[in-house]
């Protein structure tokens, strides 16, 4: 279990992870939406994870969903270590309903996001859509992870979020996942990730 407090003048975070987890979520950031689609990485993901986030959220939403996404990318980047005999990609496409995503990642060292997401509406009840391009951001810079979602069909922007969380757990599992037959080998032909 990886641990990772991040205390900013906006927000107060405490993120707890663990990677080979079964899936157990204890999230309260206060932002209701965001709850449940961190929930989604957690138990798609099989990653236990517990956050308490105390935010400027009477400002906005903003803060507090990038420090996140921040903040799990931290826990995360610890969490791997040196990537020794992890299968280093992961993909994944998710459906629900109409919506259908598909979330590519590499536990590259370098941060990139490619996020290619045309939401139908501009909020989910009061969640701002624009701020999971923000969490995924935060989430990359700091993991160290190039990350490429698409969302290729979608008519209900709570349907098309929600495919693309899913697929980032599960894409984030087989990512993470132990290769017997590069066991002890760091998954790079540059010896080094």
């Amino acid at each position: 279990m990886i641990k990772v407090d991040r205390k900013t003048n906006e927000t107060d975070i405490s993120v707890s992870l663990d990677i080979y987890g079964t899936g157990a979520a204890d999230i309260q950031t206060g932002v209701p939406f965001l709850n449940h689609m961190l929930d989604q990485i957690a138990r798609h993901g099989l990653m236990d994870l517990t956050i308490r986030c105390d935010g400027d959220t009477e400002i906005d939403d903003h803060h507090t969903v990038e420090d996140i996404g921040i903040t799990i990318g931290q826990a995360f980047f610890k969490a791997v270590g040196d990537k020794k005999g992890l299968t280093r990609y992961g993909h994944s496409y998710v459906p629900l309903d109409e919506a259908l995503s598909r979330v590519v990642l590499d536990l590259s060292g370098r941060p990139g996001l490619i996020m290619d997401v045309d939401f139908t509406r501009g909020r989910v009840g009061t969640f701002d859509v624009d701020l999971i391009r923000e969490f995924f951001q935060g989430f990359v810079n700091h993991a160290l992870v190039t990350l490429h979602i698409d969302n290729m069909k979608g008519v209900n922007s709570h349907h098309q979020a929600e495919t693309v969380f899913k697929a980032f757990g599960r894409a984030l599992r087989m990512a993470v996942t132990p290769d017997e037959r590069q066991a002890g080998v760091i998954p790079s032909t540059k010896g080094s990730l």
